[in-house]
């Protein structure tokens, strides 16, 4: 394809009229729009965090980065209901029911801790710190929440929201609390330790601890069944595991990844993926059934490599062909475990990938063949974006409203701040850019390796743009919050090229993409793209 030069000397052709909404032209109006093809398809929920049977014997599945609580018929795997935001549900993490059949659920983003009374009224029960994750009713409804990945308290709350949250431990971090919690028959509190390997109990009255059970590699959840004996989920084993006599037996395997589990009332185990988004039942007679199908759950970030198309989808990176769509390899990540780490965001360094997490705080140059890391920058505040360019990695963080450029043996160099909120970044022919989703423009922010004494505005009057690649006939983009994908020509023309399925909008505080809309362009003309609601990659042709 022709070099961007041509486009940099004749920038000020794509600007607009100024901030604000976009100014319709008659391509916009009649817009000629190309034929989207599914490439991969993915999971039905944007993964699968925790579960409880409600009274109505349903198993009700929360989605953190879904935003929803799916409602699933256990038998047939079927999605009967969904609670959303339209219901005030925001980002759930694990769900637990009162006895009087309300419930309640935590949003690990947000600290918040609601839930819907016996009347089906929305109440708060607490605003606690990021990180609010395992919840749990006693028998007689008193409610416990504990803090994972974000935080590391267990609390005791009043449902009403009446009472003050009561700290019953604060000493079992650093990293995590406890995560998916059960009662034991002895009457105590038990919960796994993510990072410590272990399965520990508490007397919630007295805050004595004491240690349960061990030999795990990282556990992600704990229940009892009916006869009262301790199981354990294994996440980066992918091992549910039944503790008998002090002995660790493997009653089910899957891929790592795993979440949460729910016995019902036979003693049948079911099992969620925040990696996979799945929901599988393990049987009686130790075959699984799949209800609800794993695959991408959280695609973001797109890059293409050879023929290899490259998917960032959180807590993995998928890939695919580029001209069959086929589904070539999955690497999965344990938070806060191994060297992969998170990906929202994801970019092209020769043969590698750099990844980014603003999650995680940090960003990764990933080598996908060996599977291993060759750079890291850790301890960034938000990183939305990160790109090979001069001699280092200019990073986009959010928290900060900069990019700046990092190396291994060098302090790190602004190249521009003062951003409303940076979210991707796109390097080519030494001239860097950024997209700008709040302020809705695309800006150069450096030239010829060098950062540039005020940033130029190259596209105006955008739609919440995220993910986009500047090449010889203009710029793609996707302006995410109207879910389409627009072709901002040398003209100054735009035409529609796709339309698809609005994604999730940031929680407050957090960037405004979430997850990141991504697109990569390929030297055929073929525009690779997420489908981040639909859980799809998709493929559209350039004329």
């Amino acid at each position: 394809m022709r070099k961007i030069l041509g486009l940099v000397s004749v920038g000020a052709l794509l600007v607009g009229c100024g901030q604000g909404s976009i100014e319709t032209t008659e391509s916009e109006q009649s817009p000629k729009q190309a034929m989207v093809e599914t490439l991969a398809t993915g999971a039905n929920i944007a993964g699968t965090n925790g579960l409880h049977f409600g009274p109505d014997g349903l198993l009700y599945v929360t989605s953190v980065i879904g935003s929803d609580i799916s409602v699933i018929d256990p038998d047939s795997g079927e999605i009967v209901e969904r609670f959303t935001a339209a219901d005030g549900v925001f980002g759930p993490d694990d769900v637990a029911f009162a006895s009087d059949g309300s419930f309640y659920w935590t949003s690990i983003l947000t600290g918040e801790v609601a839930g819907f009374d016996e009347n089906g009224n929305r109440v708060v029960a607490a605003q606690l710190s990021p990180g609010s994750n395992p919840i749990t009713f006693s028998d007689d409804d008193r409610l416990f929440v504990s803090q994972c990945f974000l935080g590391d308290g267990l609390y005791e709350l009043d449902p009403s929201g009446a009472g003050e949250p009561r700290l019953i431990a604060d000493d079992l971090g650093p990293g995590c609390g406890l995560n998916g919690m059960d009662w034991g028959p002895d009457g105590r509190l038990y919960g796994p330790r993510w990072f410590a390997g272990e399965v520990v109990s508490y007397n919630v009255d007295t805050g004595d601890r004491r240690t349960e059970a061990t030999g795990f590699v990282t556990p992600a959840a704990i229940k009892f069944d009916s006869q009262g004996v301790l199981h354990v989920l294994d996440t980066g084993a992918g091992e549910l595991i039944k503790v008998s006599d002090g002995q660790n037996e493997v009653i089910a395997s899957f891929d790592p990844g795993l979440d949460n589990f729910a016995f019902d009332e036979n003693d049948i185990a079911y099992v969620t993926s925040f990696t996979d988004g799945f929901v599988k039942r393990v049987n009686s007679d130790g075959s699984i059934t799949d209800l609800q199908p794993g695959g991408l759950s959280h695609p973001g970030g797109v890059a293409i490599i050879g023929d290899t198309v490259w998917v960032a989808d959180l807590h993995a990176l998928r890939s695919f062909d580029r001209v069959t769509g086929k589904a070539l390899e999955t690497q999965r990540n344990i938070v806060g475990v191994g060297e992969l780490g998170g990906s929202l965001n994801i970019s092209t360094d020769g043969d590698t990938l750099i990844l980014s997490s603003w999650f995680d705080g940090d960003v990764r140059v990933w080598d996908p063949v060996r599977q291993e890391r060759l750079s890291h920058y850790p301890g960034l505040a938000a990183p939305v974006a990160a790109v090979r360019f001069a001699e280092g990695v200019a990073i986009a963080e959010h928290a900060t409203g900069s990019v700046s450029l990092y190396s291994d043996d060098a302090e790190p160099v602004v190249l521009a701040r003062g951003l409303t909120a940076p979210t991707d970044l796109y390097s080519i022919d030494g001239a860097l850019y950024v997209s700008d989703r709040v302020d809705g423009v695309i800006l150069k922010i450096a030239d010829d390796g060098l950062a540039l004494s005020e940033p130029e505005l190259i596209a105006g009057n955008l739609d919440s743009p995220e993910g986009f690649v500047v090449f010889d006939d203009g710029i793609l983009v996707v302006e995410a919050e109207i879910a389409r994908i627009t072709l901002v020509e040398l003209s100054g023309n735009r035409r529609i090229l796709a339309e698809y399925p609005a994604g999730s909008v940031g929680a407050p505080g957090l960037p405004p993409s979430q997850m990141l809309n991504g697109l990569a362009l390929d030297s055929e003309g073929q525009v690779f793209f997420a489908d981040e609601t639909g859980r799809k990659l998709n493929r559209i042709r350039l004329e």
